[in-house]
Formats: structure tokens, sequence, C-alpha cells
């Protein structure tokens, strides 16, 4: 036996495709540069090869020496004239808290191995990326100075 399918099923298919061929899209174009996890309620990205996005610390890491990377991140949060910084630096670790256009920035660097050095940056309550990026960018041309 062979049933016809009714005209309403059949733009109920239609529109179904139609949804799918759209999220399908979707997804090649937002995943293009970017992409994004969430595993267990921790959030994980990488933006553009260079930059991990983790929980709201955008993270990278820099072919330099820890100290030169550290002296790098200090000037970077004078040059965007932060108040209440505060640092704390030990021989394979350093944070630099600061309050930078009345949001919090929390920079931690970390050594990573012989001329390699990681720097993740936290901005805001919930993690800004666009700041954060800034940062790291402002981090990087430090580092070209030195």
């Amino acid at each position: 036996m062979f049933f016809k399918k009714s005209k309403k099923y059949q733009q109920g298919e239609c529109m179904k495709n139609k949804i799918l061929i759209l999220f399908t899209a979707s997804l090649l174009i937002l995943t293009g540069c970017s992409a994004a996890i969430n595993l267990q309620g921790k959030v994980a990205g990488i933006s553009s090869g260079k930059f991990f996005y983790q929980d709201g610390n955008l993270v990278s890491d820099y072919k330099a020496d820890i100290d030169a990377v550290w002296q790098a991140c200090e000037k970077s949060v004078t040059d965007l004239k932060a108040k209440d910084i505060r640092k704390e630096r030990k021989i394979s670790t350093g944070v630099i808290t600061s309050v930078i256009q009345d949001e919090r920035v929390i920079i931690k660097v970390e050594y990573a191995g012989r001329d390699l050095t990681s720097v993740s940056v936290f901005v805001g309550t919930i993690g800004n990326s666009m700041a954060s990026r800034l940062i790291h960018d402002r981090i990087i041309g430090n580092l070209k100075i030195n």
C-alpha cells in the first residue's frame, strides 16, 4: 500500500530541509576563523590559530623569555593607564591585576619552556575577548620594542 503524502506534510518537509540548510550554512560561516566548544560547563575555543580562548581567558604563547614577556606585560598595563596595579612575580609565574577603564584585568604569565612563555588575559567579570585581544596586541608590540 502506498500512501500519498499530504500537501501540508510536504510543506513541512520542505521547511525542515530549508532550516537544515540554513543551519549548516551558518555553522560554516561562523567557524571560518574561530571555533568554540563547550565541555562540561567549560568553554574553549581557537581564534585565528594564534589565540586560545578558555573560560573567559584569552591565552597565547610567545616565543620569548619569561622576563622579557613580564616586562612587556608591565609596560602594556602602564600604556593603557591602569589603576590599582598589583604585581605578584615568582620564578616561573607571575600575575598582574589592575583596573583599566573601569574593568578588572588579570594577566597571568607562565613559563612554558625555553624561550616560550604563556600569557593569559581575563577582562571584566565574564571575560571580554576583544579587550583581551587588544591587551595581547599591546604585549606583542612591546615585545618587538625590547
